[in-house]
């Protein structure tokens, strides 16, 4: 067994968003061998969707160490300490921030010692399959959540020229609990709704009014809607129409709630899972509750519900409130890392084991070789980069946000204000803004 299967292991997690700091920090735990000592650091982006304090508890995740910086900052930490502080380093940001982040790291720890860096996607990819892939390449390992994702990654990286051997396959690391074993009292229906998906009123009041008259429709149900965030918190997504403001203007049975927390727990009591095309899908079906994605608002890529053609879990709000249960199909079920036969136990070994060997590997490892460079994307790679406030080498831009010294109390408290205008901004004046340009 490689020493670094046992030895304690030091890991670093880089999120933007309370999804994927739940993401990272699981996929971390994942990462790392049983019998390994861990300690774990949470480093989170600083922008619109930095998680807030409920957030970060409701991921059930423990960090060491818990801080907030931008990219800069994080950049600096990384080149201030030894290039073996960290095993492992885990990128859980949008494809543009894995990117910057690859390029500003390559241009700290040069051809020092460095940790193994890992990304990947914290769902089901049903968009922008090529560009997300191609802004992660040049991590050490590219998780794919499933082997479906395995080998359409494969096949990309390879159809550009690439690289394919960071793809490594995986699954879910928010799956677990225990598996359904029949009907609740009462019957429990929870819709699992997503901040962005649908993206117009009119949608997303349909589907509030549907799950309304189910809940009348069926009195001797418990009917939830499990949310997200609450007013004023951020996610991956901006959610300028949240549930519970659409909601004060009906008049919802007594059987009907807004629920929030995590997943996992609200699984424990669900009958039947209903969303448009969350991944909580995923997660009911690895625990076999049965599940439905809704055909209501059409099977289109802009919603993501697609991706679920062929699993069987297709269905409309009028078969649900006739009775039907959707029956999920084996095969499908087999290839989305649901991992429902018992076999999430080891979904993970083969990166574990990826991971050992390139920590052992004589000499250390490589300088991190991102697919694009100034040479292979010129017209694309120096805005990303900037958007970050580096230059085209990857090292920060003259004048960019804390990069000559750790912000102080007054800057910190002026950010936070900012922060919380920019919030405001987003989500409460602009929508206001976009509805009157509309009348």
């Amino acid at each position: 067994m490689p020493a670094s299967a046992t030895k304690s292991l030091r890991v670093a997690v880089l999120a933007d968003s309370d999804t994927r700091w739940k993401w990272g920090a699981l996929t971390a735990q994942r990462l790392t061998p049983a019998a390994a000592e861990v300690r774990l650091d949470g480093y989170l982006l600083r922008g619109r969707a930095t998680p807030t304090a409920r957030q970060l508890k409701e991921v059930g995740v423990q960090a060491d160490s818990l801080r907030e910086v931008t990219g800069v900052e994080f950049l600096r930490a990384m080149s201030e300490v030894p290039g073996d502080r960290y095993d492992v380093l885990v990128l859980a940001l949008v494809g543009g921030g894995v990117q910057a982040m690859l390029h500003g790291l390559r241009a700290a720890w040069g051809s020092g010692k460095r940790p193994v860096v890992v990304t990947g996607y914290v769902g089901v990819v049903y968009e922008k399959l090529t560009d997300g892939l191609l802004l992660r390449h040049g991590a050490d390992l590219v998780l794919a959540n499933s082997r479906h994702d395995a080998d359409r990654f494969r096949a990309v990286y390879e159809g550009v020229g690439a690289d394919a051997s960071s793809v490594t396959e995986v699954a879910l690391p928010f799956l677990g609990g225990e598996p359904y074993t029949g009907e609740h009292d009462p019957y429990t229906v929870v819709f699992a709704a997503q901040p962005s998906v649908p993206d117009n009123r009119r949608d997303r009041t349909y589907l509030l009014n549907r799950l309304i008259e189910h809940a009348r429709k069926h009195p001797g149900r418990e009917v939830l809607l499990k949310l997200r965030s609450k007013p004023g918190e951020h996610t991956t997504h901006i959610e300028e129409l949240p549930y519970q403001k659409l909601v004060q203007d009906q008049d919802p049975p007594a059987n009907f709630r807004l629920v929030y927390g995590h997943m996992g727990e609200v699984l424990d009591r669900t009958d039947l899972l209903v969303t448009v095309s969350s991944t909580a899908a995923l997660e009911a079906l690895h625990r076999r509750v049965p599940t439905a994605v809704l055909t209501d608002l059409g099977v289109r890529e802009v919603l993501g519900n697609h991706h679920f053609t062929g699993s069987g879990c297709l269905a409309s709000w009028d078969q649900l409130d006739a009775g039907h249960r959707p029956v999920p199909d084996e095969a499908w079920v087999a290839r989305q890392g649901v991992a429902a036969d018992g076999s999430y136990a080891t979904a993970f070994d083969g990166a574990r084991e990826r991971i050992a060997q390139l920590l052992d590997r004589p000499g250390g490892l490589p300088p991190l070789t991102p697919y694009y460079t100034s040479e292979t994307a010129p017209g694309y790679l120096p805005g990303i980069l900037a958007r970050h406030h580096l230059g085209p080498d990857g090292v920060p831009l003259p004048g960019a946000p804390a990069a000559d010294k750790a912000p102080g109390a007054v800057r910190q408290i002026v950010r936070r204000a900012a922060r919380g205008a920019y919030r405001h901004g987003v989500q409460r004046v602009a929508p206001v803004i976009r509805r009157m340009g509309e009348l």
